[in-house]
């Protein structure tokens, strides 16, 4: 009896023992192989829609429905001077590169810089016949109808409004031009054409290269076109205001003008030369279009003027818009 109660203790002892070591295996819980993911660096991963936006509009492409600028409109001109740049303005100390052909370049970082209008210059394979007539061109039309200088004296659209169409080859930037003004008044000739009926060209031939200065450079250039002294029949003229270093008639450049009826138009070529540019599908310049009016024959004045451009000022770039050149 004695030695069956020995055996049973013992039993009891063994079974006991391994119970407990059966518990402490069943309560343990190994270290995961990944660790809890750590939220932080989980957001640097993860896509805060809040956040998300649109691709940007392409507006140097999208050109059905010209874009309105997103500057807002002011109730009167505000560009002094809208001469030309002084001759005897020395040009800045900016080297002119050899070579401003430009790659063709992404459009989003130029939105909030140049706004307004994007303008398209189509590509043509056939040179356009100068006779005034638009018949050739198959490209978009764009309006020029901000008054930027001498609101007080702009009457309504009848007095002064344009629209205008760009064009190039490997030789010439081209433009066609459509002015509406009831009354042609062109007696200047070379500095002073601008105090007549006539347009003005604003070209940045570095856009990327100075995308946000305010200042004129060497890479700039402002040109003037005299549709006709005189009459529109009368001599015909393409003036180089700045850098006025260069400054001086562009005599290589053509011209051709007619008139009916409140309306004159003029088709322009003005050679690559003068930009220093060898021109390419895709390359994207500061551009700006303008007309000036003087409705008094008596007197040699720029009475008003209007632009693509709706807060034009002469010596600020950024205020200009963007011409893409495309094929």
């Amino acid at each position: 009896m004695r030695k069956t109660m020995i055996t049973g203790v013992i039993a009891l002892f063994i079974v006991v023992s391994f119970s407990g070591c059966n518990l402490s295996f069943q309560n343990l819980n190994p270290t995961p192989f990944f660790p809890t993911p750590n939220y932080t660096m989980t957001a640097l991963f993860s896509v805060d829609e809040s956040l998300a936006t649109n691709t940007p509009q392409d507006f140097a492409i999208n050109t059905a429905e010209p874009l309105l600028p997103t500057i807002q409109p002011t109730t009167q001109a505000t560009d002094a001077p809208t001469q030309p740049v002084p001759s005897n303005t020395a040009s800045p100390t900016v080297i002119q590169p050899t070579n401003t052909s430009l790659p063709p370049m992404a459009t989003h970082t130029a939105v909030t810089v140049r706004g307004g209008t994007w303008v398209i210059g189509k590509y043509m394979k056939t040179p356009p016949v100068f006779d005034s007539i638009w018949d050739e061109w198959e490209a978009t039309k764009y309006p020029a109808k901000y008054v930027v200088y001498g609101a007080s004296q702009w009457e309504d659209s009848d007095d002064l409004e344009g629209s205008f169409a760009v064009g190039w080859n490997e030789t010439y930037l081209y433009l066609a031009v459509k002015v509406i003004d009831d009354v042609y008044v062109q007696n200047a000739t070379g500095q002073d054409i601008y105090k007549g009926d006539s347009l003005e060209i604003l070209f940045d031939t570095n856009l990327y290269g100075d995308l946000s200065s305010t200042n004129l450079s060497s890479d700039d250039f402002q040109i003037g076109i005299s549709p006709g002294k005189g009459d529109i029949d009368g001599e015909k003229e393409v003036y180089l205001w700045y850098p006025s270093g260069k400054a001086g008639r562009i005599n290589d450049a053509i011209i051709a003008s007619s008139k009916s009826d409140g309306i004159y138009r003029v088709e322009v070529a003005i050679p690559w030369k003068i930009f220093n540019i060898t021109p390419a599908s895709g390359q994207q310049y500061g551009f700006g279009l303008s007309m000036s009016d003087n409705d008094d024959p008596s007197e040699n004045v720029q009475q008003s003027m209007v632009s693509n451009l709706r807060n034009r000022k002469l010596v600020d770039p950024t205020t200009w818009t963007v011409l893409t050149l495309s094929k």
